[in-house]
């Protein structure tokens, strides 16, 4: 039985596990998550798994007594942020602390196996004097690369990862900071190097995202050059790829993901997809609640389901 949480008795299960919707989503899981972590379980009715995995994860919440609360969101009927999460199989379980992706597992595990998983979510919220610690390190790291000193923020990534060899924001936050000065190998080789427990976590995911995207963009030709390509002939779907690219390469990320989605409207087929796979990469190299990616995905959903 977990013992978590503060809370003399439990709290409502009406309160700490809800059925979610794309239209609730930034009230139920990111704003609710900066108070307390919030998991969030894309099933669906049809998925044998999810009916072993949903029971599980529930009363693991349950018992947790108010330590963490449990999202559950029908994929079949909500597409928008499990698209923009990549969720590419069912059941997949991420977890939101302070806004932003923390943790995540696909498939059905074990009843112990999540009760850890959620015990170690509790935790993050549950105020420890170590895990404050390493938040204050982590937010001090992002605020160097934001600044532009990306070295000092590696120093201070690696040096979190000393306490805690398994931080996946810390072993993004590194990765970010090598895209920055422009060592895309060193980037990867951190990749490379992230531990087999967090390798699919949402932070590592997304890093893996910016390092193709880096290597794509090392290879961008000029913006004007392709952007007048792209005037004398709109159809020059492999000119509007390109300047994307160039765009994105350039730090113009937003009119790169506008260009994407009108290759995508214009010829959807094209080179296999190629217009829709990469916009949602760029997503995927986002932070979830960041408004171009929420703006390109109502886009990019709309033309899919019109």
């Amino acid at each position: 039985m977990l013992e978590l949480g503060s809370k003399d008795s439990a709290a409502p299960a009406d309160d700490l596990i809800i059925e979610g919707s794309d239209a609730g989503f930034m009230t139920d899981v990111i704003e609710a998550s900066k108070t307390v972590p919030v998991i969030v379980d894309f099933w669906a009715t049809w998925c044998g798994p999810c009916r072993t995995l949903g029971p599980a994860i529930e009363a693991a919440v349950t018992a947790a007594k108010g330590a963490v609360k449990l999202v559950k969101i029908d994929v079949d009927q909500n597409q928008v942020y499990a698209g923009q999460l990549r969720v590419q199989s069912i059941p997949t379980v991420y977890a939101f602390w302070q806004g932003q992706p923390v943790d995540g597992f696909q498939g059905a595990l074990p009843a112990s196996q999540v009760n850890e998983f959620v015990t170690k979510i509790a935790a993050m919220g549950n105020g420890g004097a170590a895990d404050a610690g390493l938040d204050e390190a982590l937010d001090a790291a992002e605020a160097m690369l934001e600044e532009g000193a990306a070295a000092d923020a590696a120093e201070t990534f690696a040096a979190i990862l000393q306490e805690e060899p398994e931080n996946a924001r810390a072993y993004a936050g590194m990765i970010r900071a090598y895209l920055e000065m422009e060592e895309v190998d060193q980037a990867e080789a951190v990749l490379n190097g992230a531990p087999v427990a967090i390798s699919t976590s949402a932070p590592i995911e997304a890093a893996r995202a910016q390092i193709a995207l880096a290597r794509q963009a090392a290879k961008a030709g000029p913006v004007a050059e392709l952007r007048q390509k792209v005037e004398d002939d709109p159809d020059n779907h492999q000119a509007r790829y390109d300047l994307a690219t160039a765009l994105y390469a350039s730090g113009k990320t937003e009119e790169a993901v506008h260009q994407l989605l009108d290759l995508f409207r214009r010829d959807r087929e094209w080179n296999g997809g190629a217009a829709k796979e990469q916009v949602l990469q760029i997503f995927g190299a986002l932070k979830p609640n960041d408004p171009i990616v929420i703006a390109g995905r109502r886009k990019l959903s709309s033309m899919i389901f019109a």
